[in-house]
């Protein structure tokens, strides 16, 4: 072996050590911000009496901090860290198929068509039978799976290219909030005050139900995200270069769209409309380790838990006593991110 080889190849495994160092930090980060987020409430609780609870399980002796733990912070940190990897997820393969890095589940109309079928499901409440808590995240996740459909629908009338899809997805975007305001104007006082604290964004509704069916979806997916890794790496090299490696760019993007959608949708239709998250988590797994998606892609998810977790602590600590919405918490600091993002962003043929 030649010494430019050995030194290429040497090369070659410090960044793989760099950026698999990269991984493991997002999720020591997520591991520490999940534990300051159990320990933090209205309440309070020692890191020992976490600890305690933790062993001691739901049954534990201690009733008190079991049910405080076991039926209230536990499902409302672990839905954080799955909502936030599923969005995270969600956004980078969304910004890898679009070629957009402004691309995300929030600014293409996914999660202002969650909200509507919310609103709608809350406004004309009873409906098929169901049980109010189940009825609303249906409503969310069918009217999310809708709205894909839909962008998808228009896209392909077009040849499926990205330009059409962001169109389409702004289109859908300002087509679902419309239909909000609507259901917003005709709903009484009372209803009005529900639909508007589920379009906030919180965690306060999250149960082990919640986690289980969020946390199922994620598995579901993840494989066939993951599978797709090279294929989305060599996507970011351009549709000609990707093409004559022998990608089949257009199944690529339905595949991948399909994947968004669905994460997007068990994300969002228990938690209520979070932005940035799928925006931002993105920008940092690049920044950290690279376009390789074998690495971008559990980053990303890594960072979309990590910033909603953070989120979560935010709001209990800002406000004990009436926790502040997670989407508010990320809608406030996203904005500076993503005037970062948008002031660091290259102009179209800078080399």
């Amino acid at each position: 072996m030649t010494d430019a080889a050995q030194t290429s190849g040497g090369l070659y495994a410090r960044r793989i050590r760099a950026r698999a160092a990269a991984v493991l930090a997002a999720a020591a980060a997520l591991g520490l911000l999940l534990a300051a987020d159990l320990v933090t409430g209205p309440s309070g609780m020692s890191l020992a009496d976490l600890n305690a609870a933790l062993w001691a399980g739901p049954a534990g002796q201690d009733r008190a901090a079991a049910a405080i733990l076991w039926q209230i912070r536990l499902p409302q940190s672990l839905m954080a860290a799955l909502v936030g990897a599923s969005l995270g997820l969600a956004g980078l393969m969304m910004q890898t198929i679009l070629g957009n890095p402004l691309a995300s589940p929030f600014t293409l109309g996914f999660s202002a068509a969650a909200g509507f079928g919310a609103a709608l499901s809350i406004l004309f409440g009873g409906l098929w039978g169901l049980p109010q808590w189940l009825q609303t995240p249906l409503a969310a996740f069918a009217m999310t799976l809708a709205a894909a459909a839909l962008i998808y629908l228009i896209a392909r009338a077009k040849g499926a290219i990205p330009e059409v899809l962001v169109l389409a997805g702004i289109a859908v975007l300002f087509f679902f909030q419309s239909l909000q305001s609507l259901v917003q104007f005709m709903a009484s006082p009372e209803v009005l005050q529900q639909i508007v604290f589920w379009l906030f964004g919180s965690l306060l509704k999250a149960s082990w139900t919640s986690v289980q069916v969020c946390g199922a979806i994620l598995l579901i997916c993840l494989p066939f995200v993951l599978r797709d890794a090279w294929n989305l790496t060599a996507l970011r090299m351009g549709d000609a270069n990707a093409a004559s490696l022998g990608l089949d760019v257009n199944r690529l993007r339905r595949r991948s769209f399909l994947l968004v959608a669905a994460l997007t949708a068990g994300a969002v239709c228990f938690t209520g409309t979070i932005g940035f998250v799928g925006l931002i988590a993105p920008h940092i797994a690049r920044a950290a380790v690279g376009e390789d998606h074998r690495f971008a892609l559990p980053t990303a998810a890594l960072m979309g838990a990590v910033i909603l977790v953070a989120a979560s602590v935010i709001g209990k600590l800002i406000s004990p006593g009436a926790v502040i919405p997670v989407g508010i918490i990320t809608a406030i600091a996203g904005i500076p991110m993503l005037l970062t993002v948008i002031l660091t962003l290259k102009p179209t043929g800078a080399r």
